[in-house]
């Protein structure tokens, strides 16, 4: 029971050090991945290249088709260069199996001792969570060690060996049972792995480890199908062509297992090595083989999934692709696109305010009070996903771009309270009693409301490009606006003095309208002051106003 137990803690140890290596990797270098794939997609060759040497850092072609699965989601790559780059992310992982097969034991008490050091000592910068790759390292080596010496000793008794003679008897049980390790494990790499071990140490036969190879690249097709099956329909055709790749290679090479133990096992006299090798040669044989598929695996593909039909505005957000999580960056990015249809729902609301209150159109305005529904579900949909992007993952470039896009949401849902509350003031001030501005106070909400479009798609520019001259402008753009507010505002009270009538019957409604768009410009323009801050480009007092109103 003991030694049981010790087998059950090496597996546990060796999936939990491929975590930790392939969340690692992502933190340190996701951002440089996702453009390392977006710029060698110009043919499937240069596509095969980049997804070899993206799992090969990774550790993890399901976390490679995650990456590509947004860029198709997002319409950034094609569906036959996506499948391009899922073929050499299956070599890429299976080259890494066969380099972890090597005795490399002797390095685990470095990386776990190196490792520690750097995580301790500046745990929450790059350097640390390059530690974190190295202490995940570490424990997959002393994992691996591990399990050869808890199977040596497992496999001495006259019980395990009866119940792994039993194994022999079904193929298809191999494969199956391989399939359902490698998604209860969430790596195809880390079954292998253990599978080539546990031969190794005469565990299991040679020709049930191989099996069990077949089942665990068969399972982390399925399993990369699973982790994409909320997400949107392009984003789940990635995963789909895959798992279409991995049931072609099992189809194929099931039958040449046989052959595998009786041509190459005389050259290859380790078991370990000979179960990582035929991996290894699944997945050349597979990238060999549908190479020239891609294409017409993607229009498979695209017949079972076909894209959805475009939904009314307002049904659903767009960008908040939920495999992205799995990649913090990109989730940040995704975050991002949809705080900016946000801003898009919201500058619909703003032109719309500005008809009805030219044309007194009731349907339109209660059409447009219905939007800001959208906006408060947009607001909701990101802050909620904002939650589970994990803030220990971000660098502090990510963490205060993190803040940047809560902060601007939160300013475009009240933004959209305030045009729903104008809204309503117009009908019962100003289109139920029949009344209208007098020609003087139109023009000068003509002229503060287009202020307000320009500084709206400003304050989206800086958002999406953190310029600090776009800041600065927009700051500027706040003071003349206030300056605007003010004079109108006196000019409005002369207008009174000399009892214009239109302007009395509408004073009231004047003076809020021209008061609640000052109070839209200036949660607009407070996009500014974060860019300006980081770059040290904010005045003293600016500084103190704003501590002051935190």
């Amino acid at each position: 029971m003991k030694h049981l137990l010790n087998l059950l803690a090496a597996v546990s140890l060796l999936i939990w050090g491929t975590h930790l290596v392939r969340t690692g990797i992502l933190r340190v270098f996701g951002a440089n991945l996702r453009q390392l794939i977006a710029h060698s997609v110009s043919n499937r060759f240069t596509a095969v290249l980049s997804g070899i040497g993206v799992t090969a850092v990774v550790q993890s072609s399901t976390a490679t088709a995650l990456i590509v699965s947004s860029f198709v989601g997002q319409g950034l790559v094609g569906l036959p260069a996506a499948l391009a780059v899922m073929l050499g992310a299956d070599v890429g992982t299976s080259v890494m199996a066969v380099v972890f097969s090597m005795d490399l034991s002797w390095l685990s008490p470095l990386f776990i001792f190196a490792g520690v050091v750097l995580f301790i000592s500046r745990k929450d910068t790059a350097v640390g969570r390059v530690g974190r790759v190295l202490i995940g390292l570490g424990l997959m080596l002393l994992a691996l060690r591990l399990i050869t010496e808890s199977t040596t000793v497992l496999t001495q008794s006259p019980t395990v060996r009866t119940l792994l003679g039993a194994l022999t008897s079904d193929l298809l049980l191999e494969i199956f049972t391989g399939a359902i390790l490698a998604i209860v494990a969430y790596s195809s790499l880390a079954t292998v792995l253990l599978t080539a071990a546990l031969a190794g140490s005469g565990g299991i036969p040679p020709d049930v480890a191989l099996g069990l190879v077949l089942g665990a690249n068969l399972g982390s097709g399925v399993l990369a199908v699973l982790t994409t099956m909320k997400a949107n329909v392009q984003t789940r055709q990635v995963p789909l062509g895959n798992l279409f790749f991995k049931i072609i290679g099992v189809i194929i090479m099931t039958p040449l297992t046989g052959l595998w133990l009786q041509h190459v096992r005389p050259y290859v006299p380790e078991i370990a090595a000979l179960v990582v090798l035929f991996h290894l040669a699944f997945n050349v044989v597979v990238g060999i083989i549908c190479i020239g598929l891609t294409g017409t695996v993607a229009r498979v593909v695209q017949r079972l999934l076909p894209k959805e039909k475009a939904q009314a505005a307002g049904t659903r957000p767009q960008h908040l692709d939920p495999s992205a999580l799995a990649t913090p960056s990109l989730a940040i990015s995704c975050a991002a696109r949809e705080a900016l249809h946000q801003a898009d729902v919201v500058e619909s609301m703003l032109l719309g305010l500005h008809k009805v209150i030219r044309t007194d159109d009731l349907q339109l305005a209660q059409d447009l009070r219905k939007l800001d529904d959208e906006v408060d579900g947009l607001y909701s949909a990101i802050k909620y996903y904002m939650t589970k992007i994990s803030r220990e993952a971000l660098d502090e470039r990510e963490g205060r771009r993190w803040a940047d896009i809560i902060s601007f949401t939160i300013n475009m849902e009240q933004i959209g309270d305030i045009i729903e509350r104008v809204l309503i003031d117009i009908e019962d001030k100003k289109i139920k009693k029949g009344r209208q501005f007098s020609e003087a106070g139109m023009e000068e909400i003509n002229e503060l409301h287009a202020r307000l479009i320009d500084n709206l798609r400003l304050a989206m520019s800086v958002f999406l490009n953190g310029s600090v001259r776009d800041a600065q402008k927009l700051l500027e753009e706040k003071a003349r606006f206030r300056d605007l507010e003010h004079a109108y505002s006196v000019t409005h009270l002369a207008r009174l003095s000399d009892n214009t009538v239109q302007s009395i019957e509408t004073s009231s409604l004047h003076i809020d309208l021209i008061s609640e768009l000052k109070r839209i410009n200036s949660l607009l323009c407070s996009v500014a002051y974060p860019i300006l801050e980081s770059a040290g480009a904010l005045a003293p007092s600016r500084l103190r106003a704003m501590a002051d109103q935190a």
